[in-house]
């Protein structure tokens, strides 16, 4: 795109799987990836063309895949990550696969295998090998922030990089940031304490390393930006003024601060952080970038700006700022049919809970009309470390269109009103935040308009535990959706990929001490005797971060106590539904049973 027409061309079409665009420092060529091949030789493959046009070309043949890469300063090598090949086999020992299990997930069916970094001139030839070993760089699965990055030095003799110590996703949390020498392969930690460093990313001189790192270490606190010698020494944080969960820090053109970015409040917030002294919180209007546990944002050599961002009434569109004291100008118009429609009006709401200050967020009906009754839905944001935002949503606004006030509250835990707020949920999953929830719910209804009889609660993932854990504990619903819901923290410890840091969560493993107390009272499956609301239960079969097992157990003691509930699985790993087919049967059914107990003519269920 054009920043100064708004003309746009296409680069790439009639490939699979593209992303990560990339432009070489000089600007002449482009990079992405792309998967390349047929069934069992499908793989993601790193492909680069001229910026004027043209063929692609591909660079690399890696058999497990490009999970990313990142430029060279002078634009001559491309270093990328990919995980180890098998071993080769022969003899008998061909047919055996068992292999020893660390603390992965209950999915896992093969020994996980490092992850590395290669070198790969980007004019084409052989890849090299830069490190290797039982070590991995981290790996994310969504989701969550992208894996930490490979970044290079400026003057090209190093890298930067995340370090765990196996790939087992057990260890995924104790990353240690290291430098590359880029000839050698030869490693050194940046400041060889901290556990839970990550996303480096040097200075325009070299001789500094800003990176993520927990507040005084534990991970239950906000994510702060901490900055370090790039040849070594102790960190220190930059952002702790800003007290919140920061999810991206990109350093500005001139070296004199950073760029960070993170939930705020009810917006995505940027903020101008110098070296010393106090941040500068951009003025980016209604507008949010776009952040789902990363702040999706790029600054230019000039010190623009460029993100997809959103408000309430318009989906995602490209933003540009010409400076960080510019305002935001909408460069495309891709959604305009959507920003067209009659669409429900969004604002927030504020209550109080416990000491807290809350907020949440109201949709109403495009018609809505003061005086009337309206059916409440509650749709609960997941994480928790997430938070329910002014910006476009597509649910909202779908279940706005039939009539519904759609109530999006946020709880202790959300990750957008600081550290002492984000921590209050340890060792209280259920009952801080099932008030909090509540006391919002109590302030909606004040306002008039909430039809008592026809109240739906619902989420996914950790909104799909709250709700579970409301319906056992609060009477009055006539309908709910559970998606994807942890309903057994034990099983969550015990068989997730996510359980890193839950023992600290709950004091202790749930199989040493007391523990095992706490993970039964904070689980909704434990009061789910209790429940009489018809409930649909949805999930993935291959659910990663919340086993299917839990969505099961739902299912199984709601239909053996007489409630009436259904199941819907969608044979597919990951956490969410990725594919636009799914989302949308996800979207339709969760309001077609809502829909229907909102019509029918009983009262509330409980």
């Amino acid at each position: 795109m054009d920043v100064a027409s708004g003309a746009v061309r296409p680069f790439s079409a009639d490939r699979r799987g593209v992303g990560q665009p990339r432009w070489s420092p000089a600007g002449d060529r482009l990079a992405f990836v792309a998967i390349d091949g047929a069934g069992r030789d499908a793989h993601t493959q790193i492909f680069v063309m001229p910026s004027a046009g043209g063929e692609a070309r591909r660079l690399t043949n890696v058999a497990t895949s490009v999970q990313q890469y990142a430029w060279a300063p002078d634009g001559g090598v491309i270093a990328f990550a990919a995980a180890d090949e098998p071993p080769k086999k022969t003899g008998p020992e061909r047919f055996n696969d068992s292999f020893e299990i660390v603390n992965d997930d209950f999915l896992v069916t093969a020994a996980p295998l490092p992850t590395h970094v290669w070198l790969v001139p980007s004019a084409g030839g052989t890849a090299r090998r830069l490190t290797s070993g039982d070590w991995s760089l981290p790996v994310s699965f969504p989701p969550s922030s992208p894996s930490s990055p490979i970044v290079w030095a400026p003057d090209g003799k190093s890298l930067a990089v995340a370090k765990v110590p196996t790939p087992h996703s057990g260890d995924r949390g104790q990353s240690t940031i290291m430098i590359v020498d880029a000839a050698s392969g030869g490693q050194r930690p940046l400041t060889g304490a901290a556990r839970f460093e990550g996303y480096p990313v040097f200075s325009p001189d070299g001789s500094q390393i800003a990176y993520w790192y927990p507040r005084e270490g534990d991970r239950a606190n906000v994510t702060e930006v901490h900055l370090a010698p790039a040849n070594g020494g102790a960190g220190r944080s930059l952002t702790r003024a800003i007290d919140r969960h920061v999810a991206r820090a990109i350093w500005a053109p001139d070296g004199k601060g950073l760029l960070v970015g993170a939930n705020d409040g009810t917006r995505v917030s940027l903020w101008m952080q110098p070296l010393d002294g106090a941040a500068r919180k951009l003025d980016l209007g209604a507008v949010s970038p776009a952040s789902a546990f990363w702040v999706d944002v790029t600054v230019g050599r000039d010190g623009a700006l460029a993100f997809v961002g959103t408000t309430p009434g318009r989906p995602a569109e490209l933003y540009y700022m010409s400076a960080p004291a510019a305002a935001p100008k909408r460069l495309t118009d891709l959604n305009h049919d959507i920003a067209g429609l009659a669409l429900g009006r969004t604002e927030v709401i504020e209550w109080r809970s416990d000491n807290f200050s809350h907020n949440g967020i109201l949709t109403y009906p495009p018609q809505f009309t003061p005086g009337r009754k309206y059916p409440l839905v509650l749709v609960i944001h997941g994480g928790p470390r997430a938070a329910s935002l002014e910006t476009f949503s597509a649910q909202a606004q779908l279940m706005a269109a039939h009539g519904w006030v759609v109530f999006q509250p946020n709880y202790r835990g959300s990750d957008q009103l600081g550290t002492a707020y984000q921590r209050a949920i340890r060792n209280d999953a259920g009952d801080g935040p099932g008030r909090d929830v509540m006391a919002g719910l109590a302030a909606v209804k004040q306002r008039g308009f909430v039809d008592d009889s026809r109240i739906a609660v619902s989420g996914w993932s950790y909104g799909g535990y709250m709700t579970t854990w409301l319906l056992g504990h609060y009477p009055g619903w006539r309908v709910a959706v559970s998606g994807a819901p942890v309903t057994d923290w034990v099983d969550q410890y015990n068989l997730s990929d996510g359980n890193v840091g839950m023992a600290s969560s709950f004091g202790g493993s749930p199989w040493t001490d007391t523990f095992m107390e706490a993970y039964r009272a904070q689980s909704p499956i434990t009061y789910a005797g209790k429940i009489r609301t018809p409930t649909l239960v949805m999930q993935n079969t291959g659910d990663y971060r919340v086993t299917v097992t839990q969505g099961f157990k739902l299912f199984h003691a709601l239909k053996d106590n007489g409630v009436e509930t259904k199941f819907i699985g969608y044979p597919i790993p990951g956490h969410n539904a990725q594919d636009p087919v799914r989302q949308r049967d996800v979207q339709r059914r969760w309001i077609e049973w809502i829909e229907q107990h909102f019509t029918d003519r009983g009262t509330s269920h409980q």
